[in-house]
């Protein structure tokens, strides 16, 4: 079994990984996008009310930044067992390159949700994502604390990404008229 096994989070992984590893890196993985276009049944609203969570969207030129996790060999198959559970709902395992902040290139497992899955919602205007957001919620919290939280980790890892950032914005305003 390889030892230099690595899984890529770029959404709620990226604050609750939720399994033990050996080593964490910030970097990215060109040619995808993230997007909140994957509905969320299961862990941040309800069958019938989904939330809304990232996927990947494949798009050249891009950069999407997230953590890469290095677990052991021994915890390959309770690891992997864990977030295919996690994962479940519409989201597939991807091997794909990951640059490290230090130029190191590594192979990473990452869920993507195609836009061919039965909870796929796609692009909506930012307006009507942030209500979906702010009025769902499900068993792993709201659905606005997940936005938030990862406008707050990639902020802490000093990457900008504008749909996360402005869809955030639009969920403050939200919340600032209802509070």
């Amino acid at each position: 079994m390889d030892n230099n096994i690595w899984v890529f989070g770029y959404g709620s992984l990226l604050w609750r990984p939720g399994f033990n590893f050996i080593d964490r890196q910030v970097g990215y993985i060109e040619g995808w996008v993230r997007c909140f276009y994957q509905g969320s049944p299961d862990h941040r609203g309800i069958p019938g009310a989904p939330g809304r969570v990232v996927t990947l969207l494949p798009k050249s030129q891009s950069k999407c930044w997230g953590v890469a996790y290095q677990i052991s060999a021994d915890s390959y198959h309770t690891t992997f067992s864990y977030l295919d559970h996690r994962e479940k709902c519409g989201f597939n395992r991807y091997k794909l390159e990951f640059r490290s902040q230090d130029n190191l290139l590594y192979n990473v497992y990452t869920y993507v949700a195609s836009n061919d899955n039965p909870d796929y919602l796609g692009p909506a205007p930012m307006l009507d994502m942030a209500k979906q957001i702010y009025h769902s919620k499900g068993p792993s919290g709201t659905n606005s604390e997940y936005l938030l939280k990862l406008a707050e980790s990639l902020r802490s890892m000093e990457v900008v990404d504008q749909h996360v950032f402005e869809l955030e914005k639009n969920l403050q305003k939200i919340q600032q008229q209802t509070d």
